[in-house]
């Protein structure tokens, strides 16, 4: 029987949790503390055999320079799982501050993604590449393993491309999305 973790003052006048017996933290108080964290926003696209796909994304990272990998991660129960799956490539389609309301489209259920307002083409081996992004990778699929209730996948780079007009990155903080200025 797993005993549910239990919250306690902190040093700094914030609340730590105590991990349960199996050394797990609750699921609200991991997401409330991860929320902290801002991150990177891109949408990841692939042609799966019924048509494009794609997902918002924040866990996108570079993995390696030689040979140049990257790596996102996807809920198992994602409807987007099962196109990106089947696909042999893929796109990370890395969103600028301007396309709050395509991340937002992109995240959302019981949506057709790709249907106007959204615009788009077919780039290399026919991934869709969402016009206004700051920049574009075109991957083939390296490697695929299951994480927990997700799934990484890691895409080794064969094209790369910056937007001449890329601006101010989109991040996502605390459930938002908002603007990031150095």
């Amino acid at each position: 029987m797993r005993r549910s973790a239990e919250a306690e003052p902190g040093s700094d006048g914030g609340y730590a949790q105590r991990l349960d017996r199996d050394g797990d933290v609750a699921a609200e108080g991991f997401r409330r503390v991860m929320g902290e964290h801002a991150a990177g926003v891109v949408v990841v696209t692939a042609e799966a055999p019924h048509g494009p796909v794609g997902v918002t994304a924040t866990s996108f990272t570079s993995v390696s320079l030689d040979p140049p990998l990257v790596s996102f991660y996807i809920d198992d129960r994602s409807s987007t799982w099962q196109g990106l799956r089947e696909a042999p490539a893929f796109a990370v389609n890395i969103l600028g501050e301007h396309q709050q309301e395509v991340a937002s489209r992109f995240a959302a259920r019981g949506v057709d993604r790709f249907a106007p307002p959204t615009r788009w083409r077919r780039g290399s081996e026919d991934l869709p590449l969402l016009h206004g992004a700051a920049g574009h990778l075109l991957c083939r699929k390296h490697d695929v393993l299951a994480v927990g209730d997700h799934w990484l996948v890691v895409g080794r780079v064969a094209q790369s491309r910056v937007s001449a007009e890329a601006g101010r990155p989109l991040v996502y903080h605390r459930g938002r999305y908002g603007g990031f200025s150095a």
